[in-house]
């Protein structure tokens, strides 16, 4: 059963190394992801489990020990899902991103593993992998990496959209307040159409949440670079 939930943006840039001269400008954003993970080690979960979206070849689990790495983004910064010997795949992006962060707020509150979401998976299996996730034991928890839209101003990757802000605000409500349905009504086409990563991710989420009257925070909105981020915090 879902005990609790952390909902974090997943950009490399929160890393501080990777942003190196601008990491200042995320500094918000990484506070409050560790006041979300501090929701999460409060729940005493028997699991956690981070949930991301990876591209074709990086989908599916990743169990404890996993590895990832920065090195790409031009810094010598490598993580690790948890403890445990290294496994043979290569954390994706979203997923290195959260072991970042669990390894920053020195998790150590219960066994870790990932699930990387590949490519555009549609609402229905994003709402029964969830499920699937709740009821993996009795106390999970997710720590769930997605960004909104990328097409929040000129100057974001994706260019200006005038519906992003609009579907942004809809899905900080909906994660803010713990809002299953909400989330579930995402339309796919239109998160695929603005680039939102995150709409997968938070699908799995309201999937995993239906039926355990979990309470929402938002404790973070932004779009610093013309992408929506966002952190929530569910318990």
């Amino acid at each position: 059963m879902l005990v609790a939930a952390a909902v974090c943006p997943a950009p490399p840039l929160l890393v501080p190394e990777v942003a190196a001269g601008a990491a200042a400008e995320l500094g918000d954003a990484r506070t409050a992801c560790s006041d979300a993970l501090a929701v999460l080690a409060a729940s005493r979960p028997d699991l956690l489990v981070v949930v991301g979206a990876a591209d074709p070849d990086h989908g599916g689990p990743y169990p404890q020990g996993s590895r990832g790495s920065f090195r790409g983004f031009g810094v010598e910064a490598d993580v690790q899902l948890g403890d445990g010997e290294e496994g043979p795949r290569v954390l994706p992006a979203s997923l290195a991103v959260g072991a970042w962060l669990l390894r920053h707020a020195r998790w150590g509150a219960a066994p870790v593993e990932g699930l990387g979401i590949a490519g555009p998976m549609d609402t229905a299996r994003c709402l029964e992998t969830g499920r699937e996730l709740a009821a993996r034991d009795e106390r999970v928890a997710l720590l769930v990496m997605g960004d909104g839209s990328a097409k929040r101003t000129l100057k974001a990757p994706g260019y200006l959209d005038e519906r992003a802000a609009a579907f942004d605000a809809a899905a900080a409500h909906a994660l803010g307040t713990a809002d299953v349905a909400a989330l579930a009504a995402l339309d796919t086409g239109l998160a695929a159409e603005l680039q939102a990563a995150g709409r997968a991710p938070w699908q799995v989420l309201a999937g995993a949440a239906e039926g355990a009257g979990l309470d929402g925070r938002l404790l973070y909105e932004d779009a610093p670079y013309g992408v929506g981020y966002f952190v929530a915090a569910w318990s």
